[in-house]
């Protein structure tokens, strides 16, 4: 009889050791000659996934895009209500679920490395205009979120232009996550969260505010 392969394991398997190869040898240079020998499968195996290097590169941003969307969405649900929580903590919250786009762990590095690769090969390829349009509208919109649930819940300073802060806020993400990538030995996980935190704090009220002053 044939070996039953389970597809949903399969192309997890896939996805990971093409992100392996990628953070190895960049993007660009990934062939599925180098995923298949990765994945321990033979080339044909592949092509149920991708027939070209085109294909593959979509694949890896799809797969990104889907890993870290489920996981924000796992976060979201956690942290539940948060005008319920004392102040410190609503900024500890938030500023962890940012964290999920940033390159704190093997994992997060992977899909930021895939992140970036593919945004650069995106600029002179109008093949994948539509997946870098997504990636950058999904990152807005899941920050100008959570900078509007922390204002609801009265944690930050009255008078904010909350679409500036948006863009301030997905500024720094960018830069943060593209320095500690490259620079790993310069910027390491503390820091990043450390200056998410910093830059957070400065956005919310000062420790003591009535809520209601808000």
């Amino acid at each position: 009889m044939p070996k039953h392969v389970d597809p949903v394991a399969r192309r997890g398997h896939v996805v990971d050791a093409l992100f392996r190869v990628v953070v190895r040898e960049g993007l660009q240079r990934t062939s599925l000659r180098a995923v298949a020998d990765e994945a321990q499968l033979n080339i044909g195996s592949l092509r149920h996934y991708f027939a070209s290097q085109q294909d593959l590169m979509r694949f890896a941003m799809q797969s990104m895009l889907d890993r870290v969307e489920s996981r924000l969405l796992e976060h979201v649900e956690r942290i539940g209500d948060l005008g319920s929580r004392p102040r410190p903590e609503q900024l500890q919250l938030a500023a962890g679920l940012l964290a999920e786009l940033l390159p704190l762990d093997a994992h997060r590095r992977a899909e930021v490395t895939v992140f970036l690769d593919f945004n650069t090969a995106a600029r002179t390829n109008p093949a994948f205009n539509d997946l870098s349009r997504r990636a950058a509208e999904g990152t807005r919109k899941l920050i100008r979120r959570v900078l509007t649930r922390l204002d609801e819940a009265g944690a930050l300073r009255p008078g904010l232009d909350l679409g500036i802060e948006a863009e301030r806020l997905t500024a720094l993400l960018d830069g943060l996550s593209l320095s500690a990538v490259l620079h790993p030995e310069i910027l390491s996980p503390r820091a990043c969260t450390d200056v998410l935190l910093t830059h957070l704090d400065d956005l919310s009220l000062p420790v003591g505010t009535p809520d209601s002053a808000h």
